[in-house]
């Protein structure tokens, strides 16, 4: 998802959904491997770099210093595996929101949460000053059924006050056996009063992709970026397309409250719907470390239609695909400004069951723009007006993360966010719109919207361009 800023599901004090995970760059590990152990042969050759080093062996010196001291005279007795994890968390936490330190538990956790199952409600939250903050409920998960929504505070579980616990001791409460219940007290801004949700525990399984049809239009739903993801949105698009009997019109990517996932397959989904280009990059410390990623010829999509709904929850690799398709004219971005996380983090095992995940790069789209603190501004802004309480839902966003890193390279879009002239087409309320048979307003506006684009240029299209073959 760590302390004040880091993300969390009750299986796993997220450190992972939240980030984007990136599978080991094993070529960059082993190059700055070798690159210490040249260092360490090295005599220090200038007076600079040996003042440097004493310097550090002196604050090293301190450390120990006072790691003697508390396990010594702290008033309670604390174990040294707990003050060294301590020191470790502090180390990582003074540098980002999104580099931390995984324990054998952590470790555990990610890797299910990557697999695409764990134990729990389906929650994505973070802690913020003392308390616990809702990031997203999963989709199809007793959270989600029970209606918490983004920028709920859970305040009490089972009746016992959680504030100024730590992330994972709430976490842990919410964890339990499957079938088992649990009830959290949530405080909503814009409710005059706190209410209680009673939900049962269950095996989170999570289906990365899943599809209907709605009018001969495609919703590809994606909630999150597993292993499964790429290959899932494949077969996605060539299930629709049978189903309508190939004359679908376009397709609807949903990337609401999609916290992100694996980089390799943020790219692999863009790749279905592009025949060229650049799909994102990659820069790390230095001005050479650039890796760039592009599109194999060939489109799933067949050229038709996409449009593409974001919201402040869609982070990460959601943003990857929705910047890349957006940038490369390939989609219509609708829905809220993303969350605006644009960094990489890489895992790097430290030992069978613990390892260091750590923010290596930034990521830039295709036009080099940067999406950090900033995010993906929609081309058209759809507020969910089918939901009563998204004007007083904050939204919480990578800019609001105490220590988030500064964008390097975005576009000021400060002029175009204060214009609060009131929209005709968003009139709507969710009265109305529920006698209408609307639940979910973005999504009925971006299935219209598809189905005007298309015609019978778009069928043309779609009946001269080939699919990709492979992956």
């Amino acid at each position: 998802m760590t302390g004040q800023a880091g993300f969390a599901e009750e299986a796993n004090a997220l450190h992972s959904r939240r980030s984007m995970e990136e599978p080991p760059m094993r070529k960059s590990l082993f190059q700055a491997t070798a690159l210490v152990g040249i260092v360490a042969l090295v005599p220090a050759l200038t007076s600079s770099f040996a003042a440097s080093e004493v310097d550090t062996y002196k604050q090293l010196d301190q450390f120990m210093a006072v790691f003697d001291r508390v396990r010594s005279e702290y008033v309670d007795k604390v174990d040294d595996a707990t003050l060294i994890k301590g020191a470790i968390d502090g180390m990582l936490e003074s540098l980002d929101p999104h580099s931390s330190y995984l324990d054998a538990h952590d470790f555990k956790n990610m890797q299910s949460t990557t697999d695409g199952n764990y134990g729990g409600l389906g929650l994505t939250v973070q802690a913020d000053q003392g308390a616990v903050k809702v990031v997203a409920a999963t989709e199809d998960t007793p959270a989600y059924r029970a209606g918490i929504k983004a920028g709920d505070y859970i305040t009490n579980i089972d009746g016992k006050l959680i504030y100024g616990d730590s992330l994972d001791e709430s976490v842990d409460k919410m964890k339990g056996a499957p079938g088992t219940h649990v009830k959290l007290t949530i405080v909503r801004p814009g409710r005059p009063a706190p209410f209680d949700v009673t939900l049962t525990r269950e095996i989170i399984e999570i289906k990365a992709v899943k599809w209907e049809v709605k009018n001969n239009v495609g919703v590809v739903n994606i909630n999150t970026f597993s292993k499964l993801t790429g290959p899932g949105v494949r077969t996605a698009i060539a299930a629709i397309d049978k189903q309508t009997g190939g004359k679908t019109l376009g397709y609807v990517v949903d990337l609401r409250s999609n916290p992100g996932g694996l980089l390799d397959q943020a790219i692999e989904v863009a790749d279905s719907f592009l025949t060229h280009g650049e799909i994102v990059s990659q820069r790390g410390r230095e001005k050479n470390d650039i890796e760039r990623y592009y599109a194999k010829p060939g489109d799933d999509a067949h050229g038709l239609p996409v449009v593409v709904l974001v919201d402040a929850g869609s982070a990460s690799a959601s943003e990857i695909v929705a910047a890349a398709l957006q940038d490369q004219r390939r989609a219509v971005v609708m829905g809220e400004r993303s969350f605006g996380k644009g960094s990489v983090q890489t895992v790097m095992p430290l030992s069978e069951d613990t390892a260091l995940r750590l923010t290596t790069a930034r990521y830039y789209t295709p036009s080099g723009r940067s999406v950090q603190e900033g995010g993906v501004e929609p081309d058209i802004l759809v507020p969910q007006l089918s939901d009563p309480d998204y004007k007083a839902r904050p939204r919480l966003r990578e800019s609001d993360l105490r220590r988030h890193l500064l964008a390097q390279a975005k576009v000021d879009d400060r002029i175009l966010e204060d214009d609060t002239t009131p929209d005709p087409r968003f009139a709507a309320t969710p009265d109305s719109l529920k006698k209408a048979g609307i639940t979910d307003y973005q999504l009925d506006y971006a299935v219209k919207t598809i189905a005007r684009l298309a015609g019978p240029a778009t069928v043309q299209t779609a009946a001269a361009s080939p699919a990709k073959a492979s992956h």
